[in-house]
C-alpha cells in the first residue's frame, strides 16, 4: 500500500529503494567501525524469548490453532532432517 506523501523531506518520503540504499550503507558503516550489534545464537535465543513473553503479555502473540502448531512442527522438523536448509 502507498501513501501519498505530505512532505517531500525526509527519509520516510523517499522511495522504498532509495531507504534501503541508505539504511545498508549505514549498516556496513557500523560493521566497519565495529559498533554494530552482532547476535551470537545465545543472544539470539534470548531476545526471541524476551519478544515472545512480551508479546503474549501484551496480548498481541499470534495463537496457534492445533493444525497450525501440527504444520510449523512439521516444516521445523523437516527443515532439521535436511541440515537447516
Amino acid at each position: 500500500m502507498t501513501y501519498p506523501n505530505t512532505s517531500n523531506r525526509g527519509f520516510a518520503s523517499m522511495d522504498a529503494q532509495k531507504q534501503r540504499e541508505i539504511a545498508s550503507m549505514g549498516g556496513k558503516a557500523a560493521h566497519a567501525k565495529g559498533t554494530a550489534h552482532e547476535f551470537d545464537s545465545q543472544s539470539a535465543r534470548e531476545a526471541g524469548k524476551k519478544g515472545g513473553r512480551i508479546a503474549h503479555e501484551k496480548g498481541t502473540a499470534h495463537e496457534f490453532s492445533s493444525e497450525e502448531a501440527q504444520k510449523a512442527g512439521s516444516k521445523g522438523g523437516r527443515a532439521s532432517r535436511a541440515g537447516g536448509r
